[in-house]
């Protein structure tokens, strides 16, 4: 049976409300359920509407407050700049398609990890430390992997976007371009058929 998402609600307050464990909790608390990969979902009290958006770039943003960012100040400026870009709904795949990417990656490095110190080892910032300088080529091919597919990502996503812009330009004629094949009041340039002129009448 798949587990329940885990209800939780947020008062006007701003306090929030485990119903699971029937107590308040903080947002370290919904930090916690994030890195345990709980499933969940915070709605307002009141209205019912979904804030777990909102509860989540909340903690995002805690974290940038902190003292190892993880985002720069010239990625944050491009994101914004693809809000209301063309490129808005692809860039959101893109991204997530590129974390999910990585995910895995770092998931199959946890396992090489189990492999050589045993199931129960635990992945400290030393252990890693040793095992990446052990397994130096393997990563560096796991990462050349990676950023392959990325590519391969980002030019389906150029290509999606060019077939859209065809499309959508395609019944336009623009001065000093030829019209596709097809397009309306397009010259053709077969055989004219001839005409015979209507006959002189006699006087």
């Amino acid at each position: 049976m798949a587990d329940q998402i885990r209800l939780i609600k947020k008062y006007p307050n701003r306090r929030l409300y485990d119903t699971q464990t029937s107590s308040y909790i903080t947002l370290a608390d919904v930090k916690e359920l994030v890195l345990e990969s709980g499933t969940f979902q915070v709605v307002d009290a009141k209205s019912g509407e979904d804030l777990t958006r909102n509860i989540l770039l909340q903690i995002i943003l805690e974290e940038e407050a902190g003292g190892a960012p993880m985002f720069t100040s010239d990625l944050l400026s491009q994101m914004i700049r693809f809000y209301g870009n063309a490129m808005q709904g692809m860039m959101g795949k893109y991204l997530e398609n590129n974390i999910k990417a990585f995910t895995d990656m770092q998931a199959k490095l946890q396992d090489q990890v189990r492999s050589v110190y045993g199931e129960n080892a635990t992945v400290s910032q030393d252990l890693w430390a040793q095992f990446l300088n052990f397994q130096g080529p393997a990563m560096q091919s796991m990462m050349g992997a990676y950023m392959e597919q990325s590519k391969k990502m980002y030019a389906q996503m150029q290509e999606q976007l060019d077939s859209q812009t065809r499309n959508l330009f395609s019944g336009f004629q623009f001065p000093g371009f030829p019209p596709p094949p097809g397009f309306p009041g397009e010259k053709n340039d077969g055989p004219v058929a001839e005409t015979t002129p209507p006959p002189t009448p006699k006087k």
